[in-house]
């Protein structure tokens, strides 16, 4: 059985953690970091999992101490209660193979460290082990800046740095055992998107450092990165379902080498600002840095255009939130005006107390492409029907009240449409 070292100051933490993880491993508890390096010489533990907020010695400085006096990496996973994002920036930088937020939930803390133990197993060598994130098997931050500074030193490509958009919402949603599988599966969508000679590591939570060697043409990311958004979509949805609407994407800082310079640290900076572009400009794309590269008007429009597309082109309606479809629906009103096409209005409401999933996916399914849904409240829906006389209305409602019924779930629908 894989032994864990569990390091608190905090008693009724030592207790939480070993009630958790003593199902299935052997567990050995200490109250400081002073008697944690002491029983850790004696034991030698496959893992330390710590807080790392500590008096005397803290979980920064027990790691550097456990690693001068090992012979082999220590992996260790830094538990706490600070939110600040430069905290768990400052674990990763120092060697963390992960880092877990207090107050600890059993599904998150057991899927954590089986995800770390089963990569040590699968590493072979101390040279490895010592460059690898545990969790997604990429170069971990210390290796991967090293490692890729050494390439822009000598070598000519795209830089790039690739940060998770909305990825937050998948662990408040979902939860982190979900978010730590879109992590790993986004690492392997990273792997399979660059040549065997590229580097690629994690340097944060859910940004990631990427060198592609010899690639000059600026398209060529530019596909890439769509090919990335699209795939990543397609595996959030199988694992969270098709329902899933959380926007989740990737954007990404680029920038040429050697165009902007050799140094790792100009360089960097120049990708992060580039980054920052997208960002704040649609999200779901890259950005080369600007300044003094090769991007022409023609290439930005073309980048632009991606990031309007619609991104999952499936049949059905189009689903948006109430405020994009007012938006929709105002705009529409517009276009009525000058055009002798008439769009409809369809509300429906469904009497039910429950919230009715199933029938948002039957109305998104028997719909036109080119018609619009929303759900407003509870139970009631908004469809805009669009260039549609109003001989097609009763056409739909025969058909969603048919759909409805076939499935036998209960609730009667009511039905109120007009012109816009």
């Amino acid at each position: 059985m894989q032994k864990i070292l569990i390091v608190d100051d905090e008693r009724i933490m030592l207790r939480i953690a070993t009630k958790i993880l003593s199902k299935e491993y052997e567990t050995i508890c200490a109250a400081s970091g002073a008697e944690a390096i002491e029983i850790f010489q004696r034991e030698k533990p496959d893992l330390v999992l710590s807080d790392l907020l500590m008096p005397g010695i803290d979980g920064y400085e027990l790691h550097r101490i456990l690693q001068e006096k090992s012979t082999e990496r220590v992996p260790i996973i830094f538990m706490t209660a600070d939110e600040r994002e430069e905290s768990e920036s400052k674990g990763f930088e120092v060697g963390a193979a992960d880092y877990i937020r207090k107050p600890l939930k059993a599904d998150v803390l057991l899927r954590r460290v089986k995800n770390i133990l089963d990569n040590i197993d699968k590493i072979q060598g101390l040279t490895e082990a010592a460059t690898l994130d545990l969790m997604t098997g990429l170069l971990n931050k210390t290796a991967a800046q090293r490692e890729i500074s050494k390439i822009c030193a000598s070598a000519q490509g795209v830089l790039m740095i690739l940060d998770l958009d909305n990825f937050k919402l998948v662990n408040d949603i979902y939860g982190h055992a979900m978010g730590d599988k879109v992590l790993i599966r986004f690492s392997e969508l990273i792997r399979e998107m660059i040549a065997p000679t590229d580097a690629a590591g994690r340097i944060g939570g859910d940004e990631f450092l990427v060198f592609c060697e010899d690639v000059r043409d600026e398209k060529i990311i530019f596909d890439k990165a769509r090919l990335l958004n699209y795939q990543l979509l397609i595996s959030a949805k199988n694992f969270m379902g098709e329902d899933m609407n959380i926007p989740l994407g990737t954007s990404i800082g680029a920038v040429l080498v050697p165009d902007e310079g050799k140094a790792f640290a100009t360089l960097i900076d120049k990708a992060d600002k580039a980054l920052y572009k997208i960002k704040h400009h649609g999200k779901h794309g890259c950005a080369f840095f600007g300044e003094g590269n090769s991007t022409t008007e023609h290439k930005i429009f073309a980048q632009t255009k991606m990031i309007l597309n619609e991104r999952n082109r499936e049949p059905g309606a189009y689903f948006v939130d109430f405020e994009k479809f007012k938006a929709i629906y105002q705009f529409a009103q517009r276009l009525d005006e000058y055009s002798e096409k008439r769009n409809q209005l369809l509300s429906l409401t469904l009497d039910t107390d429950e919230t009715p999933e199933e029938f948002l996916r039957l109305l998104i399914k028997n719909l036109r492409r080119r018609d619009c849904v929303t759900q407003y409240g509870c139970n009631q829906f908004l469809i805009l029907l669009n260039d549609a006389p109003a001989d097609k209305i009763e056409i739909v409602r025969q058909r969603i009240s048919s759909e409805w019924s076939s499935k036998n779930l209960g609730g009667k629908i009511t039905f109120e449409a007009s012109e816009i």
